[in-house]
């Protein structure tokens, strides 16, 4: 057996050893997608903007309305967070700001890890099959060939769902971010111009 063919050889077996981690990476993330799928809907029956009293709040730049505005749920978390701060004479909005920048990213993430790898784990799932697939064709053995072209189809469906709805959720919530850094932007401002009045 000269030096290429146990290569190869390696490079086999690595590649079909990762086939049951790999299905069962992707059953995991599937679940993991549905249940990411539930705490969306949730934050979208959740999700509460009061324009009205966001521009009211800014206008009177009072104290007490930071506690009992009634926002998204980053926008009341930075508006309750800002209220302790001024309370205890601690001004570093700046700080603040950017820690809730990271909570936001922090967020998008996991629907972003899901986005990526979802359909990286489907294209294995997809190609890891072939070879034991293109042996049966090759021997003649139809059930072999046909059980791996099951499971590399299979597995390409999971990886292309779990990816399809982590892209969704990401895209959106993305947007609603940024629209909730803007809400947050209006508030720090009228809050720096009215302590740097004073």
């Amino acid at each position: 057996m000269d030096a290429s063919t146990v290569i190869f050889e390696t490079l086999y077996w690595i590649s079909y050893a990762l086939k049951y981690p790999v299905i069962l990476l992707l059953m995991a993330f599937v679940v993991w997608s549905l249940a990411l799928a539930g705490e969306f809907i949730s934050e979208y029956t959740r999700r509460y903007r009061d324009v009205a009293g966001l521009d009211e709040l800014c206008r009177k730049t009072d104290v007490s309305d930071l506690r009992n505005g009634k926002q998204t749920f980053f926008v009341s978390a930075f508006m309750r967070d800002l209220a302790d701060q001024t309370e205890r004479k601690v001004f570093n909005f700046d700080r603040l700001f950017g820690d809730c920048e990271i909570a936001m990213a922090k967020r998008l993430e996991t629907t972003r890890i899901l986005a990526t790898v979802g359909p990286m784990l489907g294209l294995m799932g997809t190609l890891i099959p072939l070879g034991p697939a293109l042996m049966g064709l090759a021997e003649g053995n139809v059930e072999q060939l046909a059980t791996n072209l099951v499971i590399a189809f299979a597995t390409t469906v999971l990886g292309l769902f779990s990816g399809a709805i982590g892209f969704s959720l990401t895209m959106i919530r993305r947007r609603w971010y940024q629209q909730d850094i803007n809400d947050i932007e209006c508030i720090l401002d009228a809050f720096e111009e009215s302590y740097a009045e004073k």
